[in-house]
């Protein structure tokens, strides 16, 4: 997608009346695009327009260059336009297609740029023609080779330049590092000039110098590959392809005409700089310095963000008459030392050197200097104009460094004598964030996006930050990174907005918005640490009533708000019927809902803008009529202020470690299947010892598995009852099979008899067919099974297909339209498609097989693509040392009704339940958390909700044969929580014939609708708080906790209380929360949750 800006951006024009478009679906396809969509055909780019830095440089590379060798890394994108332009035709300032190659980074990977240049068959009309590399820094160690092969032969050679991406990865953290020192260590080594850019507004200009500069020596032109190369921005001065090639031509020749044999290499490049800036109308320098005119210490740096943001803060400093400058390297090849000295104010006493090293070693090494300090120790030391010389100091700094305009006012700090702010009643820390605000919010807006990376309103900023980009009275930047190491991956995109260009190469800390879209996030990161005074929080909660809001927000969170005296919203999808049905349209939902709380006065312009880009202004319509029902402003009462919080929050991260240019990959890569006929396995059985064949109960398990036969099974909820809550106990015959207190009994279940024979007929299958299939559990061995078999017992055929199995099946398919369809529901186009259908729908591989006819893969195809059966594992409700033959399981039915009205079930659930006595049934065991304490005499302390009940029972069985067996027991506190007493009170006859036998000793059962109030487990415990603080802390107890995650918080509270109570009573000072991670470690506080 190419935003061109329009003159004007008057008020919106009154729709045309005409059929409804319908919504575009936002198709991302990379950060180094912008507003990550496709890029523009070559031709059409020229300024003012909206780029990234990454694009502007491909486009100086294909537009000059005969060749293009690119070495990126599939995620870096580096040569993503420069491909598409290739493949669609482009043609380059000579007339042709620039020959684009991607190749691979390895040793000896640039030779084959090397042997063209230099080839018998070479062209020599193009001997002229720059040829180009665009790399990432890393690979710059396996081109050394052929790169100073090319330094030693460049006299005959063509103009080379290099644009290299500084980004590498962090050996340590993994996360995404900008590496600058490996470039500036090989441009030294062999001899090539290298350039850097310090922004995006100058990276086309800086690509073209590089260019020219190739004319005089190999060079290198290196930009921030992490940040600033792939923020989309407004760039003004923009060269179109002719405008680009006039340049390059105008320049050349002028600088050409200046030049003497005679003259060294830096006067050359003083020429050439020279005729660059009378050609573009620019004022760049070879250094540039920014600051007090009389400075008494000044910074010496080189990158991309350490030089743009040291200029503005040395601009800002000075404007408060603070004498302190920074003075930044352009070209660091070769090192021009008499401007150096000239542009170094004469003033100046001390000089810091913010300069990088390669890792965290070398940072914390007294003995390592970095190689920007011997340049500046050189050119200082040796010069006879400076009198006194100034003392130098190397402040070093590895690749992780962050810069923010705070940091770099800490290097600053370093080199001067006093405070650079000066306010006594402010800590350091806000003197800092007051006095470094670069931009000013009365003309710049700012806000933050934090979510999931498959949220489906993940890419909703970009959608914003386009639809803000129409109004060519603004300027807009967005910028998004990716954390993949936390929970599944995380986004975060950051949008400014302002009447001037913006150049802030850092993470927003003043945002007038935040919106999140996890509450998860919450507990993970100091999200509002980057609000400013009195802004907006947009909160993403789902089904959540307004009394309920408090609970789920930590108190942090809370407090951190209120602090900032920020306003709370609360955005709840479910609360309009449409995005309900269709999780889909969040991502409308939310544009609707920024614009109603972050630009109120441009709700309906902005709407307009946004149906403009999707397509449709109904939906957006519809939503703002009723946006309301999902869209609450929430009181942030003034005892949030003063809420005690945890001191680890301070500790919490307030911005993503990146990791990735793109979201987390979810898609798991299909195994190999080695499929053979029943003539293979014929001969496996006739000839065993030559075929290694063994016989197994289930060759395809990897887990241990044994035959035990249903001994009962009974309901224990009435018929009447809407939920069918059972018991199963299972003869264990000769089986072998023992287990321990709190283990898990795996089912290996099977499909339905009746569905498994309609799917045979539908699919005109042959049952008695025998296949060879390599297990899922263990490739190595291969089971030979029937198709009834694999059908009943392998194949997971009635389960839920991810979205790779529409991917693989459209494979198959033979008419177009279905094929397209298959096709769209695999990638991002029919994302909200698949959501409903798995979500709403709950299709089946079967069901899909059946809609898409012509799509008919074969039976040992169908094996290969969809999933295998798991087992599925039920905590053990029985001892074996009361019940030795036998082993028991509480259940409940998991049942549903889809959108067709058919009845669904519950795999495993639906196969346990139809089993009659005597049957047979495959089962395995599985450790679990859920132990006993090491003492008889350590009271436990459960708390189980609905099945969660059935290691209870284990437990309490366990705790009746110690007492039969004269063992002292301690004290057994039971807490259950069902939802009537009258159908759910499971075992309750067991439960009460133990209390009256003394092995339970407090029975707390909360049913939460027999009485007119809720009454849940949480509210007995509190009501026992007395025999729970002896129980738990004084006779050092064991807690176990069993069943839905919901009851998590309530009851940890009601613990953490009854910790605080004890420790009030006895005069100490304790942190309950920490006391709970102690008692993890003791196993003496126990979840096993769902």
């Amino acid at each position: 997608m190419y935003l061109q800006q329009a003159e004007s951006s008057g008020p919106a024009q009154d729709p045309v009346e005409g059929p409804e478009k319908p919504l575009k679906q936002f198709i991302y396809e990379s950060s180094s695009l912008p507003f990550g969509q496709r890029s523009i055909p070559l031709s059409s780019i020229r300024g003012p327009t909206y780029s990234t830095a990454q694009e502007l440089i491909q486009q100086v590379a294909y537009t000059l260059s005969d060749c293009l060798w690119t070495y990126s890394p599939t995620t870096f994108d580096l040569d993503l336009a420069a491909k598409r332009w290739f493949k669609d035709g482009a043609l380059n300032a000579y007339g042709y297609r620039t020959n684009v190659q991607s190749m691979q980074i390895r040793q000896g990977a640039a030779s084959i740029a090397l042997g063209y240049m230099f080839s018998k068959d070479f062209d020599l009309k193009k001997r002229f023609m720059p040829q180009t590399v665009i790399a990432p820094s890393p690979s710059l160690s396996y081109l050394r080779y052929t790169l100073e092969q090319l330094s030693l032969l460049y006299s005959v050679a063509n103009p080379f330049v290099a644009h290299v991406a500084a980004v590498d990865y962090s050996g340590g953290t993994s996360s995404l590092v900008i590496d600058y020192v490996s470039t500036m260590n090989l441009a030294e080594e062999l001899g090539f000039a290298l350039v850097a850019a310090s922004s995006v507004h100058e990276s086309q200009h800086m690509a073209l110098f590089a260019t020219l500069l190739a004319s005089i020596m190999p060079s290198i032109h290196i930009y921030d590959g992490v940040i600033v190369g792939r923020e989309t921005t407004r760039v003004i001065d923009v060269s179109g392809q002719v405008g680009l090639h006039t340049n390059y031509q105008t320049i050349l020749q002028e600088a050409s005409n200046s030049n003497h044999k005679s003259d060294d290499i830096d006067t050359k490049v003083e020429r050439l700089l020279k005729a660059f800036n009378g050609e573009l109308g620019t004022d760049y320098g070879l250094f540039e310095y920014h600051g007090h005119p009389t400075p008494e210490a000044v910074l010496v740096t080189f990158g991309t963000v350490e030089s743009s943001l040291g200029a503005q803060v040395a601009s800002s400093l000075a404007k408060d008459g603070i004498s302190i400058g920074v003075l930044n390297v352009r070209l660091y090849r070769p090192f021009v030392e008499k401007e150096f000295l000239r542009l170094l104010p004469k003033s100046t006493k001390m000089i810091g050197v913010l300069g990088q090293v390669a890792n965290k070693e070398a940072d914390t090494d007294r003995s390592t200097n970095s190689a920007l300090y011997h340049d500046i120790v050189a050119a200082v030391t040796f010069s006879s104009s400076l009198q006194p010389i100034p003392s130098v100091v190397d402040i070093k700094y590895s690749r992780e460094e962050v810069w923010t305009p705070v940091s770099i006012a800490a290097a600053l700090q370093l080199i001067m004598k006093r405070p650079l702010t000066q306010h006594d009643e402010v800590s350091e820390d806000d003197q800092e964030g007051q006095e470094l605000r670069l931009l000013d919010s009365a003309i710049a807006q700012q806000y933050i996006f934090w979510d999931t990376d498959d949220s489906p309103s993940a890419n909703a900023p970009l959608v914003l930050g386009s639809a803000l980009s129409k109004d060519s009275s603004s300027n807009i930047t967005t910028r998004s990174c990716h954390d993949n190491l936390i929970i599944g991956g995380l986004i975060r995109t950051d949008i400014r907005k302002s009447k001037q260009t913006i150049n802030a190469p850092f993470a927003i800390d003043a945002a007038d918005l935040l919106y999140i879209g996890d509450s998860k996030l919450l507990e993970l990161f100091d999200t509002v640490k980057g609000l400013k005074p009195g802004g907006k929080v947009l909160l993403k909660l789902t089904g959540v009533k307004d009394d309920e809001i408090e609970k789920r927000l930590p108190k942090a969170f809370q407090k951190a708000v209120s602090t900032q005296g920020g306003e709370l919203f609360v955005l709840d999808p479910s609360g309009i019927e449409l995005v309900a049905n269709d999780p889909g349209l969040e991502t409308y939902l939310l544009q609707t809902a920024f614009l109603r709380v972050g630009l109120p006065n441009l709700e309906k312009i902005g709407l307009d803008k946004l149906a403009s880009i999707n397509g449709s202004s109904s939906i957006f319509d519809e939503l703002s009529v009723n946006l309301e029902k999902a869209l609450r402003k929430i009181e942030v009462p003034e005892d949030w202020k003063t809420l005690e919080v945890d001191p680890a929050c301070d500790s919490l991260p307030s911005d993503l470690k990146m990791n990735s240019f793109v979201a987390f990959d979810k898609t798991e890569n299909e195994p190999p299947s080695y499929l053979r006929d029943w003539k293979t396995a014929a001969k496996g059985l006739a000839f065993k010892e030559a075929y290694n064949t063994r016989t197994a109960l289930r060759p395809d398990m990897a887990t241990k598995t044994y035959t035990v036969h249903v001994k009962e099974n009974r309901r224990l909820t009435p018929l009447t009852y809407d939920r069918n809550i059972f018991h199963i106990e299972f003869d264990l015959g000769d089986s072998g099979l023992q287990y321990q207190i709190g283990e898990a009994l795996g089912i290996h279940a099977e499909n339905d008899e009746f569905q498994v024979e309609e799917f045979i007929r539908f699919y005109k299958l042959d049952p008695e067919e025998v296949v060879e299939v390599p297990s899922r559990e263990d490739p190595s061995v291969l089971e030979n099974r029937t198709v009834w078999q694999a059908l009943m017992q392998n194949v997971d055929i009635f389960g839920r297909p991810p979205k790779r199995f529409y991917e693989a099946l459209a494979e198959f398919a033979d008419d177009p339209k279905e094929k397209h369809e298959l096709e769209a529901l695999s990638g991002a186009e029919g994302a909200n498609e698949f959501k409903r259908r798995a979500e709403v729908d709950t299709i089946t591989y079967a069901d899909i097989l059946l809609e898409f006819p012509s799509a008919h893969p074969s039976f040992h195809d169908i094996v290969r693509i969809v999933n295998p059966m798991k087992r599925r594992e039920y905590s053990i409700a029985s001892c074996q040392k009361v019940t030795p033959n036998s082993v028991a399981l509480m259940i409940v039915v998991v049942g549903w009704v889809d959108p067709k009205g058919r009845d669904r079930f519950g795999q495993a659930t639906r196969y346990l339940n139809k089993m009659r006595v005597g049957a047979p049934v495959t089962v395995s065991v599985k450790p679990s958390v859920m132990k006993l304490p090491p003492k008889s005499t350590q009271p436990l302390i459960m708390a189980g909700l609905g099945t969660g009940l059935a290691p209870f029972r284990a437990f309490v069985q366990y705790r009746a044969w110690e007492k039969a067996q004269g063992k002292e027991i301690g004290s057994v506190l039971l807490y259950m929580g069902s939802r009537h007493q009258r159908e759910e009170y499971c075992y309750g006859e067991e439960w009460e014939a133990y209390q009256d036998a003394g092995v339970i000793t407090l029975l707390g059962r909360a049913f939460s609708r027999d009485q007119p109030q809720k009454i849940y487990i949480q509210d007995r415990m509190r009501q026992t708080m007395g025999d729970i603080i002896q129980a738990y802390l004084k006779e050092e107890g064991a807690f176990y906790l069993c069943g839905p995650t919901w009851p998590v918080p309530d009851v940890t509270n009601v613990l953490e209380d009854a910790i605080a109570r004890d420790a009030k009573a006895l005069g100490k000072k304790t942190d309950p929360h920490q006391e709970i991670e102690r008692l993890k470690d003791q196993l003496r506080y126990v979840l096993e949750v769902y």
